[in-house]
C-alpha cells in the first residue's frame, strides 16, 4: 500500500501562537523558558495532527523560531565575525542577533541579509561565507527533536537542508562549491548521529535539482552523495520541489539515496520519466496536493492517475504535499466565519493531510472518489489574448520627455527624502479595527479614528521635514489584503495565515472569481491626506503582479489572465487619483521577482504579460504625474531588463541588509537603471536606530555610483511594523543625512 508523509508543516501555531509568544520575548514580556513551552506545544499539536492523519512519519526538524536557513548556519557553525563582538550568553539570543541584530541580551549589530525563498513570499536568512570558512557541528537542537517526538510515541523523519542546496543560498567573497569538501564530512557526521538516534529515514533537501545548473554544480552531486553513502546510516530520501527537474532528472534518481521525492503539482508531465529512472527498489515520493494553494485537490483525477502506479511500485510509492506546507495556512477549522459553500472548496496544511489520508484509503480499498468536476490547471500560461490588449499600451513620453516636466511641477531638492507608505500600525489602531469589524462601534466613529492617524502620520513628517509624503496606510490591514478586500472576485478569511519572514505573517487573499473594482478604493485617503500639506504627498498602490503573486490564485484560467483584471481595476483607480490632484502615485511590485518561473527558458513569457500589466495601469496618466515603483530583497541582477521595461520614473529597492550588494544592478552605466532610483538606507526589519553618520557614509557611496540627480532617499521598505519611537528617530537622521550631503554637493557645484 502507498505511505504518505509530508515535506514540512507550518511552525507559525493554528492561531499564530508562536508569532505571538516571539515577540513577547522579544519585548522582555516573556521569560526563555516560557517560549520553550510554546514551541513545544506548536511542535506537538503539529506531529498529532500527522499521526492523526496516517502519515508514515512525523517530520522534525521542519521547526524554526525564525528561519529553517539560519538554524542551519547556526548547526555548520557558520556565523558571522561581526557576531562574536559583544554576543549574547546564550545560544537563543545568539540566534536572534543573527535574525534581527537585536535580542534581549547581547550588543546591537547589522541582521544577517534576507532574501526570498526560490519563487515564493518567504524570506530566509542569508549564510555568510567567507574563503577561510571553517565549518564545526552543533546537532543538539535537531537531536532533542528527534528524541523529543519519540517521547511523545511519533516516528521521526528529520529534514535537512542538502549540502549542495545551502551553499547555493549563501554569498561569499570566494567560490561557495570550493567550501563543499569542507562542510560534506560534517553532514555525513551528522547522519551517523541520528543513525545512532534511531532515526531510519532522512529527508534531505535539493530544490536547486529544479534549476538551470552550472555543469560543476551538477558534477557535485555524485561525488558529494557518494561521500554521504554509508551502511550503517539512515535511509535518504531526496526532496525536490517548485519545478520541473527536467534534465536533472536522470541525475537525481542515479544518487545513491533510497528515495526521490518529485512536485508532481508543477511537473505532472514527469511522474512517467521518474519511474522509469528510479532504481530497484528506489521510493518514489510524489507530491500530490498542492503546498502552495488553498483549493482542495482534485482526489478522483489523482486515484485514477496512481492505481496503476500503486500496483506496479506498491510501497515504495509515497504520497504527499508537493513541497513544504510552510506554505499554506495552517487549520480550515479556525475559519469559523467563512461561509460554508467557500469553506467546502478550501483545504489549508491540516485538511491536506486528511486529502492525503482520503487518497491513501481510496488507493487502497479500490473505491472510487466521487470527482468534483473541477478542472485541471492550463498547462500553457495561454497568453494569446492578454499580450493583444496590453500590446501597445504604453506611456507615450520617454523618461526623458517626463522627467522635467514632474520636476517643474514638483520643485524637489537634490536627494528628496520620503518613506516606502506606510507608518507603524498602533495598538490603538489595531483595537480601532477590530471594534469596526464586530460592530462595537460605527463607520463613521471608524473614519475619523482613521482621519486622526491620517493627520498624525502627515504632521509627523513635516517636522522631520520629509520631502514626499505619504498618508501611512492608516485604513490597510495588509498591502494585498486590503486591495483583496476592496475589489469583486476574492474571498477573504479570518485566520488564514501564513508566516512571510520570522514573526511576520501575511493573510493573502483568496482570487474565487472574475475581478472587478466597484468603486473608488484609496482616493479618499490620499486627497484627505494631501489636503493636510503643500508638500507632494504619494498615492499608494499594490501593483497587479504583487496582488497576484501575493494571492492564493485561481487554477481555472491562466495566472495572467487574473493579472489582467486586476490591471483594468489599479488602471482606473490610477486615474481617479490623477484626478484628486495627487502628482505622485507609487505602484508597488515586491513580488515581481518571486513570480519570475525558476528555469531562464520560462521567463519571457512571464515577463511579456507581468510587465505588461503594469505599465497598463499607468498608460493614461499625464507625463508630469510621477509613477514610483517598489520592489523588495532579491536577486535584481537576473531580471534587470524587465525593471527597466516597467518604466517607472522612481524605483526604490530594499538594499541596506545586503550592505548595499544589490545595488550593483542597478548603477548607472549600461544595463543599469536609467530612469531615477532610491536604495534603501537603513534597515527597517531591524528594531536598531541607525546613526546619522553611518546614512551620511551610505550616501557619499551612492552618489559615487549614482548620479545626485537621480537619487532619492529613503528607507527600505514601509515602516507598519515598527514602533513610532524608532521611527521617529530614524527618519530624522536620514533626513539630516540627506541635508549634509545635498549642502555638501551644493558646495562643490559651486565651486
Amino acid at each position: 500500500m502507498a505511505k504518505t508523509h509530508i515535506l514540512g508543516y507550518p511552525r507559525i501555531g493554528a492561531r499564530r501562537e508562536l508569532k505571538r509568544a516571539l515577540e513577547s520575548y522579544w519585548r522582555g514580556e516573556l521569560s526563555s523558558s516560557q517560549l520553550y513551552e510554546v514551541g513545544a506545544a506548536v511542535r506537538r499539536d503539529n506531529w498529532r495532527a500527522q499521526e492523526q492523519a496516517g502519515l508514515e512519519f512525523v517530520t522534525v526538524g521542519d521547526f524554526a523560531w525564525y528561519d529553517q536557513v539560519l538554524n542551519h548556519s547556526l548547526m555548520f557553525g557558520v556565523v558571522p565575525q561581526r557576531f562574536t563582538r559583544g554576543a549574547a550568553d546564550t545560544k537563543l539570543d545568539q540566534y536572534f542577533r543573527l535574525a534581527r541584530g537585536r535580542a534581549p541580551a547581547g550588543e546591537p549589530v547589522a541582521a544577517s541579509a534576507m532574501t526570498k525563498w526560490f519563487d515564493t513570499n518567504y524570506h530566509y536568512l542569508v549564510p555568510e561565507f567567507d574563503a577561510t570558512q571553517e565549518f564545526t557541528l552543533d546537532s543538539e537542537w535537531l537531536l532533542a527533536e528527534v528524541a523529543e517526538a519519540r517521547a511523545q510515541g511519533f516516528p521521526p523523519k528529520p529534514v535537512l537542508i542538502g549540502p549542495l542546496t545551502y551553499l547555493w543560498l549563501g554569498r561569499s567573497g570566494a567560490d561557495r562549491l570550493g567550501l563543499l569538501p569542507r562542510l560534506l564530512p560534517l553532514y555525513r557526521e551528522l547522519l551517523q548521529q541520528l543513525a545512532e538516534a534511531g532515526v531510519e529515514w532522512v529527508q534531505i533537501d535539493e530544490p536547486i535539482l529544479g534549476l538551470d545548473l552550472e555543469e560543476r554544480w551538477r558534477q557535485a552531486f555524485a561525488a558529494s552523495y557518494e561521500q554521504l553513502r554509508t551502511d550503517a546510516g539512515p535511509q535518504l530520501l531526496l526532496a525536490t520541489y517548485f519545478s520541473p527537474l527536467r534534465e536533472n532528472l536522470p541525475l537525481a534518481f542515479s544518487l545513491p539515496v533510497q528515495g526521490v521525492h518529485i512536485d508532481a503539482v508543477r511537473a505532472p508531465g514527469e511522474i512517467d520519466l521518474a519511474v522509469a529512472a528510479r532504481s530497484q527498489g528506489q521510493v518514489l515520493s510524489l507530491g500530490v496536493v498542492n503546498g502552495r494553494n488553498v483549493w482542495r485537490t482534485e482526489l478522483a483525477g489523482w486515484q485514477q492517475r496512481l492505481e496503476p502506479l500503486e500496483r506496479e511500485l506498491g510501497d515504495a510509492l509515497w504520497l504527499s504535499a508537493s513541497c513544504s506546507l510552510l506554505h499554506c495556512p495552517v487549520d480550515l477549522e479556525t475559519e469559523a466565519d467563512l461561509p460554508a459553500e467557500q469553506r467546502q472548496r478550501l483545504a489549508y496544511s491540516r485538511q491536506k493531510l486528511e486529502e492525503l489520508q482520503t487518497l491513501q484509503a481510496a488507493l487502497a480499498s479500490g473505491q472510487l472518489l466521487p470527482g468534483d468536476g473541477k478542472s485541471e490547471s492550463p498547462d500553457t500560461h495561454g497568453d494569446t489574448g492578454v499580450l493583444a490588449e496590453l500590446r501597445d499600451s504604453w506611456r507615450p513620453q520617454s523618461y526623458a520627455e517626463r522627467a522635467p516636466l514632474q520636476q517643474q511641477r514638483l520643485q524637489l531638492p537634490v536627494l528628496p527624502t520620503t518613506t516606502i507608505g506606510s507608518f507603524p500600525q498602533t495598538g490603538l489602531l489595531r483595537q480601532v479595527r477590530r471594534q469596526f469589524r464586530t460592530g462595537e462601534i460605527s463607520e463613521q466613529e471608524y473614519r475619523q479614528h482613521l482621519r486622526a492617524e491620517i493627520a498624525e502620520a502627515v504632521r509627523r513628517q513635516e517636522i522631520l521635514g520629509l520631502d514626499v509624503l505619504v498618508h501611512g496606510e492608516a485604513e490597510r490591514n495588509d498591502m494585498v489584503e486590503y486591495f483583496g478586500e476592496q475589489l469583486d472576485g476574492f474571498i477573504h478569511t479570518g485566520n488564514g495565515w501564513v508566516q512571510s519572514y520570522g514573526s511576520r505573517c501575511v493573510k493573502p487573499p483568496i482570487i474565487a472569481g472574475d475581478i472587478r473594482r466597484p468603486q473608488p478604493m484609496t482616493v479618499e485617503w490620499s486627497r484627505y491626506a494631501q489636503g493636510l500639506t503643500k508638500k507632494p504627498v504619494k498615492g499608494m498602490l499594490t501593483g497587479p503582479v504583487t496582488i497576484l503573486n501575493w494571492s492564493f490564485p485561481r487554477e481555472d484560467i491562466p495566472r495572467s489572465a487574473s493579472c489582467l483584471q486586476i490591471a483594468r481595476a489599479l488602471r482606473d483607480e490610477v486615474l481617479d487619483l490623477e484626478a484628486a490632484g495627487i502628482g505622485i502615485i507609487q505602484i508597488d511590485e515586491p513580488a515581481l521577482r518571486e513570480g519570475v518561473p525558476l528555469r531562464e527558458s520560462d521567463h519571457g513569457a512571464y515577463f511579456d504579460w507581468a510587465v505588461g500589466c503594469f505599465r497598463y495601469t499607468c498608460s493614461a496618466v499625464r507625463p508630469e504625474t510621477q509613477v514610483h515603483t517598489h520592489m523588495c530583497y532579491s536577486n535584481f541582477n537576473t531580471i534587470m531588463d524587465a525593471i527597466v521595461a516597467l518604466d517607472a520614473d522612481v524605483i526604490t529597492i530594499e538594499s541596506a541588509r545586503s550592505d548595499l550588494r544589490l545595488l550593483e544592478a542597478f548603477a548607472s552605466g549600461d544595463g543599469g537603471y536609467p530612469n531615477e532610483i532610491g536604495p534603501g538606507i537603513y534597515d527597517i526589519h531591524s528594531p536598531n536606530v541607525p546613526e546619522r553618520a553611518e546614512l551620511v557614509a551610505r550616501l557619499r557611496k551612492l552618489v559615487e555610483v549614482i548620479p545626485a540627480k537621480k537619487l532619492w532617499v529613503n528607507p527600505d521598505c514601509g515602516l507598519k511594523t515598527r514602533e513610532w519611537a524608532e521611527v521617529g528617530t530614524s527618519l530624522l537622521n536620514m533626513v539630516e543625512a540627506a541635508r549634509e550631503v545635498r549642502t555638501a554637493l551644493e558646495i562643490v557645484d559651486i565651486a
